[in-house]
């Protein structure tokens, strides 16, 4: 069974948002972790974003179904699924932490998507700015793989379908990409607007899920 003392998000509780620092420090535990695949901070925003807008919200979930994933520990009902950490002390902050930014998440996307701001890789070459939201999509996705059938007619909606098929390129395997899209996402003008409709999707499916 997955460990019990992981707490379940509860939106209630109203936890200041983690500040750029300790989003950085959360990205470094992470990145220290002795796993091969823990996530990066950009691909947690996307994963918690993906949970949060999901069918039925993040509360059809106890947070020990899908935190272990966040450590890169596949198998949740796994019994080790804590032995990432050095410490009792090192996992409570990080949890804590991962329910900090979920919240902070959910808040803004509830009550001023317009203003809210996705963790995006961002590169400046010649004054411009450069986004990339790959990681992050690759984290939204594993939160659709959790319920694939569940996420199934949201893709397929009229209006929220197209609007998806960036986040889909981005963040899925480009094995089987048609060499335009392969085209479009080794262009970084084209992955630019790709990884900007991708936030814009996102404000869109906040308004269904959350509004």
């Amino acid at each position: 069974m997955p460990p019990v003392d992981i707490p379940d998000y509860d939106p209630r509780v109203d936890a200041p948002p983690l500040s750029d620092a300790e989003l950085a420090a959360l990205d470094a535990a992470l990145q220290d972790l002795p796993v091969d695949n823990p996530m990066n901070i950009e691909a947690l925003d996307g994963y918690l974003t993906g949970l949060l807008l999901g069918p039925g919200g993040v509360a059809r979930w106890r947070s020990a179904q899908w935190m272990p994933a966040v450590w890169g520990v596949e198998d949740a009902s796994a019994p080790d699924t804590a032995a990432p950490f050095a410490s009792q002390k090192q996992r409570k902050k990080a949890i804590v932490a991962v329910l900090r930014h979920l919240g902070a998440i959910h808040r803004q996307l509830k009550q001023a998507p317009q203003a809210w701001e996705p963790v995006f890789s961002v590169a400046e070459q010649d004054e411009v700015e450069w986004v990339d939201a790959e990681e992050w999509c690759i984290g939204f996705l594993q939160a659709v793989a959790l319920c694939p059938d569940d996420w199934a007619p949201v893709f397929d909606d009229p209006v929220l379908g197209p609007a998806l098929v960036p986040l889909a390129l981005l963040g899925g395997d480009d094995s089987g990409l048609s060499a335009a899209d392969a085209q479009r996402l080794a262009d970084p003008e084209q992955r630019d607007a790709l990884s900007r409709a991708v936030a814009d999707a996102v404000v869109l499916l906040a308004a269904r899920a959350l509004g």
